[in-house]
């Protein structure tokens, strides 16, 4: 159990309804960080601040602790750091106290670079303790900015959290919501006049689908309260304690050697017809086991973690069960924040490609896709981490240069008898190349199915690719795990200098 002063716990509500920490009773954001950390482990800081608002009837009740658990405990032997929000405690809002007491938390955090878990359940900015309670906040703002990178942080959103609050979440490296209470507004969802008319719910437009389906802050909805916690030390597990670190390792049970040979038969011979990416990646990950992160969210491309012979990867590769696979907006922009989060915190990173190309129309292109896919270009170009890509089926065009090509410094390419590495298919390529030839053909389908096969084995083979140096090998899709695994191997001790400056320039 935590050390902290007689009195600090959860307590009957004073006389305007709000729970009072200083009398007897306990306190529900410690029950919920005790039951992370491993038992006898927690320590709290600053168990002893107290709220200076002198507003109203806020000098007739000062809880220990302002509303805020924070403190320093071990999860399976590792040292973390953990804050939760009181919600019986001023709602959980946040006060001046309240806000530099998780402030001061964060910074331990980033001096011993420890990974940081925060549950989140408050309902914003205390309007009782004004521009202090504001300027504190922006405090944690700086503190979390400052640990991007260099620590995972870790955000459960179990009740509603609101304003500067949701930006303090949303500074996290993932975001879990419990789906039946976690609900996060960039205001208070009661100065928007569609929930004001009653036209939206708060569910509906800040609750767990909206932000796991629509806007993509959260990577992960969880069932209740403890499957939120079970999903944030899952996600833990793959990664280091910083970016100085190399992720934990743990035995393999699977069999390095193992082939796949349901592999060679997954690809449809008809190359329109889709197949479940997932069902490849699942096949060929230790045990099968793959965290897919936003599986809600630009779901025509899936990321997630996985192990490979015990080591913790990064996976991405296209759905051509969604959009064909098509890199949009979304897409694009969900792959590039995992490959960046695998690279600062030293996670191989597995690419399966089968991408047709960009969604084509207007809402794509006015809505900034050549900016959005250059953000996945320049994010596989500037990882340093290895890089291993496995081309199962189409390869086309800019599509194919943004997900991870060997002209982007990827260590291994793959391709199986499948893949087709081409600047477009072959039927649009035939169109434009003979567009002449088949207007003049006495019978011009059979014309341009000659014409397409013709186009398919001088630039669509994977053995093509492979003269050209495009590809490293072209294997049987049955042979992925064990290429896969052996090229990790001689990559583990990867290290790529890069050229001294300040921080580059990624098209936001």
């Amino acid at each position: 159990m935590s050390s902290h002063p007689p009195g600090v716990g959860a307590t009957p509500a004073s006389s305007d309804g709000r729970v009072n920490l200083a009398g007897e009773g306990s306190s529900i954001a410690r029950e919920r960080i005790l039951s992370l950390v491993d038992e006898g482990t927690f320590i709290e800081t600053e168990a002893y601040v107290q709220h200076r608002s002198v507003l109203g009837t806020m000098n007739l009740n000062r809880p220990l602790g302002d509303g805020v658990v924070t403190g320093h405990g071990k999860v399976g032997g590792r040292a973390i750091i953990l804050l939760a929000q009181e919600p019986g405690v001023f709602g959980g809002s946040m006060g001046e106290m309240h806000a530099r007491r998780i402030a001061s938390a964060v910074d331990l955090a980033n001096r011993t670079m420890r990974p940081i878990i925060a549950i989140w359940d408050g309902e914003g900015q205390r309007v009782e303790d004004g521009v202090p309670a504001l300027g504190a906040t922006g405090e944690i703002l700086d503190s979390l900015a400052s640990c991007s990178g260099r620590i995972p942080i870790i955000s459960v959103i179990i009740g509603t959290v609101a304003g500067a609050s949701a930006l303090a979440a949303g500074l996290s490296d993932f975001v879990i919501l419990e789906a039946e209470r976690g609900r996060m507004f960039m205001r208070s969802p009661w100065l928007i006049p569609e929930i004001a008319s009653g036209e939206l719910d708060e569910e509906e437009l800040g609750g767990a689908k909206a932000h796991s389906s629509r806007s993509g802050v959260a990577c992960l909805v969880a069932e209740d309260e403890g499957d939120a916690f079970d999903l944030a030390l899952d996600i833990l597990s793959f990664l280091p304690d910083h970016t100085e670190a190399v992720p934990p390792r743990s035995e393999c049970s699977d069999d390095l050697l193992r082939e796949c040979p349901e592999l060679n038969d997954i690809v449809p011979d008809d190359a329109n017809k889709p197949y479940d990416m997932r069902d490849v990646i699942e096949d060929v990950v230790d045990d099968s086991v793959f965290l897919e992160l936003f599986p809600d969210y630009a779901e025509n491309i899936v990321i997630g973690f996985a192990r490979m012979g015990g080591r913790p990867v990064g996976v991405v590769g296209n759905q051509p069960s969604i959009l064909a696979g098509c890199l949009d907006i979304d897409a694009s922009v969900k792959a590039s924040r995992f490959i960046r989060t695998c690279d600062v915190f030293n996670l191989p990173l597995i690419t399966f490609v089968d991408v047709p190309g960009f969604l084509p129309g207007t809402v794509q292109e006015w809505g900034g896709i050549i900016r959005h896919g250059a953000k996945l270009l320049y994010a596989y170009a500037e990882a340093t981490v290895p890089k291993l890509t496995v081309v199962t089926r189409k390869a086309y065009g800019g599509a194919y240069l943004a997900m991870s090509c060997k002209n982007l410094r990827s260590d291994v390419n793959l391709a199986w008898p499948s893949g087709e590495l081409a600047v477009m298919g072959a039927e649009g390529a035939v169109r434009i190349i003979h567009r002449r030839d088949l207007k003049d053909a006495g019978n011009p389908e059979a014309e341009f199915e000659r014409l397409v096969g013709e186009y398919k084995t001088k630039f669509g083979d994977p053995y093509t690719a492979a003269r050209h140096g495009w590809v490293d090998d072209v294997i049987e899709p049955r042979q992925t795990r064990t290429r896969l695994i052996g090229g990790l191997l001689p990559l583990d001790g990867k290290r790529e200098e890069m050229i001294p400056k300040k921080h580059g320039n990624i098209p936001l």
